[in-house]
């Protein structure tokens, strides 16, 4: 695995290094910005949701634009510099915010960012190793991205710990945020194959094979049942776990998913994407169901998050990778970006649907629900999205 590993080109190893110090100002931020928000802002739930969802929609759909105008450009280097540039400014600016208002202000050109990164970056990703080695780079990429994740929050408790203001911890993150940049300035386009004729973009996915808008449409319904990770740790709290733990019950998710991504999907390679994807999706069915259904016994959070831990290693790299072996290569900026797009926009029905669930009937019906779409979306994906015959069935 290691000498695979080091084998690996250096623009996966940059874009690795990247997403970790990205990732770790990132989340150093995020615990923070509802404490920044009450306690120096004076701002209360309902600015909170407002930059929150604000912010998430313009990113989801910026990563379609971003990866359409990519395939068009032939380039995607500078997508990812100027996206990761973006975020690494308005971070440490944040700190300057006099009122909530700048915070949407400042949080909306974070998700441009991400928006303008994420769907380029994912075709570089693809473009930049062999098939056979595309679910050990996303892999790999993922683990670094949760190692930054893991990182992030316990810099910023310690911080916190020690006296420091947010204030004065939200200007810090310049020196991640600079590094990030300077690193993605090292990445090199790779080679790709220049067409006559620039790809035309349709909404109706013209120019992609039928298995690929099939897998669009069991990812749909995988992500309806997919709803925000805080009421997990909403679960948690009402069950009695201490506040105090909570930070901690969702850094032992992302340990897991650091020391798990690259092994798993890695496996991918050779055992198969969907194999390695419904894997996950039935983990992650019956950890909601167990979830759902364990009411007092708080010592099984802590083995029941981190088995949610390996959903997301077996599944997040393999996804990705996945979507390079179905979509054409002069369209894998674009397959990217309605990956992305899906799987975002996905996001805010199915948080309503659980919270409605919750509160009008009770939390394992919720929790039901959730598993019953990541089920039915796992046997989907096995007997109705034939990966054996990508590219043979015709573009429409």
């Amino acid at each position: 695995m290691l000498k695979t590993l080091f084998a690996l080109p250096s623009t996966v190893w940059l874009l690795g290094f990247v997403s970790f110090f990205n990732d770790a100002a990132s989340d150093l931020v995020y615990p923070l910005l509802p404490l920044y928000l009450a306690s120096v802002l004076m701002a209360g739930p309902k600015a909170l949701g407002i930059i929150e969802g604000i912010a998430e929609a313009t990113g989801s759909l910026l990563k379609l634009f971003a990866g359409v105008l990519a395939d068009r450009m032939h380039s995607t280097k500078y997508w990812v510099v100027g996206g990761y540039s973006l975020a690494a400014l308005g971070r440490p600016f944040l700190a300057l915010a006099a009122s909530w208002p700048w915070v949407l202000a400042l949080r909306f050109a974070d998700r441009v960012g991400k928006g303008l990164r994420s769907s380029p970056r994912d075709a570089l990703l693809a473009l930049s190793v062999a098939p056979e080695q595309r679910g050990l780079a996303f892999g790999f990429h993922r683990a670094m991205d949760n190692a930054g994740a893991v990182v992030g929050p316990l810099l910023a408790a310690w911080l916190l710990a020690r006296g420091m203001p947010i204030r004065d911890i939200l200007l810090w993150t310049l020196v991640p945020g600079v590094i990030t940049v300077i690193l993605a300035l090292s990445i090199r386009d790779p080679q790709r194959e220049i067409a006559h004729t620039k790809p035309a973009f349709s909404w109706t996915l013209q120019g992609f094979p039928p298995v690929f808008k099939r897998y669009l449409l069991v990812l749909a319904l995988f992500t309806l049942g997919n709803s925000s990770n805080m009421f997990l740790l909403l679960r948690a709290r009402d069950m009695g776990l201490p506040d105090a733990q909570v930070p901690l019950l969702w850094a032992l998710v992302s340990a897991t998913a650091m020391l798990f991504s690259t092994p798993l999907s890695a496996l991918s390679d050779k055992l198969g994407r969907t194999r390695l994807i419904v894997g996950g999706w039935a983990v992650y069915g019956a950890f909601y169901l167990l979830l759902g259904l364990n009411g007092h016994n708080l010592w099984l959070l802590w083995p029941l998050f981190a088995f949610y831990g390996l959903f997301m290693a077996a599944t997040e790299g393999a996804e990705k990778a996945l979507v390079a072996d179905l979509a054409p290569k002069e369209l894998l900026g674009t397959a990217y970006g309605w990956f992305n797009l899906t799987a975002g926009v996905m996001l805010l029905p199915a948080s309503l649907l659980f919270g409605w669930l919750w509160q009008t009937f009770a939390p394992e019906a919720a929790f039901g629900f959730a598993a019953g779409c990541a089920i039915l979306a796992a046997l989907l994906l096995k007997f109705w999205v034939p990966t054996r015959q990508v590219h043979t069935d015709g573009l429409d």
